[in-house]
């Protein structure tokens, strides 16, 4: 079993700037791949980014990509969601996912965003960005 605990969402202005923390705990070293996702009211949930733990490649969604920056701490078992240059259509509840099976890099890199490919995640952080 993988425990992920996120933590740092909260409420700013647009344009401001939130680090999303998610902390893994249990079997952490069996995980292979974290994924960033969000869920906002109505909506389906929409990957946003990802991070390959051994290679350290990162994976963005396009309406992210330049503003959200994914980085790993391998001695805090955690992973951090850097979020600048908010904005309203950012706002959700923010979910990080665990995946433990390698897949070939070419695979990941084209079904990263599918909630479907994860087989742990936390609870979940809210962002709430106003205008």
């Amino acid at each position: 079993q993988v425990q992920l605990v996120e933590s740092g969402g909260g409420s700013v202005q647009a344009g401001g700037s939130l680090r999303l923390s998610c902390a893994a705990s249990g079997y952490s070293n069996s995980v292979n791949y974290i994924g960033w996702f969000r869920q906002a009211p109505g909506k389906e949930r929409e990957g946003v980014a990802a991070i390959e733990s051994g290679t350290y490649s990162t994976y963005y969604v396009a309406s992210v990509s330049g503003r959200f920056f994914i980085s790993q701490d391998n001695a805090k078992n955690t992973v951090y969601l850097q979020m600048n240059s908010l904005k309203p259509e950012d706002t959700a509840m923010y979910y990080c996912a665990a995946k433990t099976s390698r897949v070939p890099r070419e695979d990941y890199r084209t079904r990263w965003l599918i909630p479907g490919q994860y087989d742990y995640w936390g609870q979940g952080t809210q962002v709430s960005v106003s205008s």
